[in-house]
């Protein structure tokens, strides 16, 4: 600054200030818009662009685990008892129509197999899918069905043994029921193997093993108790191993959905309160079903959209076409647990267990 202007001061006369537009408080500055139509610039938390923001959905309990592979199991365990019980004969009555006796637990095990290993598919509406899934299925639960009958026959007969010495000499006693439920475990075991076979992933096969054994178990313990409630014959089967395939898909599910690691929860699109678990170093989304998670009804989804990948202990998401993660636009994003991924119509939030 000059020294000659030092001593200069700016001065405003009251010419200057009748000269200023006075603003009222409350209206916008120009390029900002408020709610009806004024203009806003937003805040940190929105997304950039409010094309890429979706409404959250209210989920349906029908696409839970639990529900759909405890319905699987029902109508599994219902059918077989349909087609072999008019050529089932109760053992006091004698008769010499018997295969029904022969095939009855072998295909109910079949079935359930089958009912776990096509479910999802049909809830994810990929019948192509559910019958390639059902195709491998059917076989090996044919296969199992009579190993695993086996299996239980003869821990049966060893748990009866034990019991009768211990003075259980009927099926009204408790202990008998504990023995049908502890023989029964390993049709459960049966389902578990065929559900994480098709799903290509050995940690389901644990956890459908174990959900399994779990509900499979419980089903028997109250198969003689239904029995005597209904009086034997035909009732006390249907219902009895109703239960059991219902028990075990239920348990299955529920089980399932308690261990898993990661896991992207829909949370808008026809799928919305879907979960699907990570199981897979990779796993891919898109519109063809042959991907792990596929997306229907929406053309602007890519036949493989994205591709989710395990690396270490983080989740990589790997973008093919237009996906956004929080309201922005990626191409390549570590996922952080609450992350919101949209791609097309559907959108989900990635969740992750947290770690002692």
């Amino acid at each position: 600054m000059s020294p000659d202007s030092k001593d200069k001061s700016i001065k405003i006369t009251l010419d200057d200030l009748a000269n200023v537009e006075a603003r009222a408080v409350g209206v916008p500055l120009p390029g900002l818009e408020t709610v009806g139509g004024a203009k806003s610039y937003g805040s940190i938390n929105e997304a950039s662009d409010p094309k890429t923001q979706v409404v959250e959905e209210k989920g349906s309990f029908l696409l839970q685990g639990w529900f759909y592979l405890g319905a699987a199991g029902l109508l599994g365990a219902v059918i077989g008892w349909g087609i072999c019980e008019p050529r089932f004969v109760d053992s006091m009555e004698g008769g010499s129509r018997r295969w029904g006796n022969l095939l009855m637990i072998p295909l109910i095990v079949a079935l359930l197999c089958v009912g776990f290993g096509i479910a999802e598919s049909i809830v994810e509406r990929s019948p192509r899918k559910a019958l390639l899934r059902g195709a491998l299925c059917l076989p090996m639960g044919i296969v199992f069905g009579f190993i695993f009958e086996l299996m239980a026959n003869l821990i049966y007969a060893i748990g009866l043994g034990i019991c009768s010495e211990l003075g259980a000499q009927t099926y009204r006693n408790p202990a008998v029921w504990v023995t049908r439920g502890l023989a029964w475990m390993v049709f459960g075991v049966a389902g578990g193997v065929v559900y994480g076979i098709v799903g290509m992933s050995s940690k389901k096969m644990l956890y459908g093993m174990l959900g399994g054994v779990i509900g499979a178990g419980l089903g028997g313990i109250v198969f003689d108790p239904i029995a005597m409630l209904t009086h034997g014959g035909a009732p006390s089967r249907v219902v009895g191993f109703g239960l059991v395939g219902l028990a075990t898909g239920v348990a299955v599910g529920l089980v399932e959905s308690a261990l898993k690691d990661r896991w992207l929860y829909v949370t808008a699109g026809p799928l919305a309160g879907k979960q699907f678990i990570l199981y897979k170093p990779r796993t891919v989304v898109g519109s063809d079903q042959k991907c792990d998670i596929y997306l229907f009804k929406d053309s602007n989804i890519a036949k493989e959209h994205a591709i989710i990948e395990l690396t270490g202990s983080r989740i990589m998401l790997r973008a093919i076409g237009d996906t956004y993660v929080n309201g922005q636009p990626v191409r390549q994003q570590v996922l952080m647990a609450g992350a919101v991924v949209q791609i097309g119509r559907y959108a989900f939030r990635y969740q992750e267990r947290h770690r002692n």
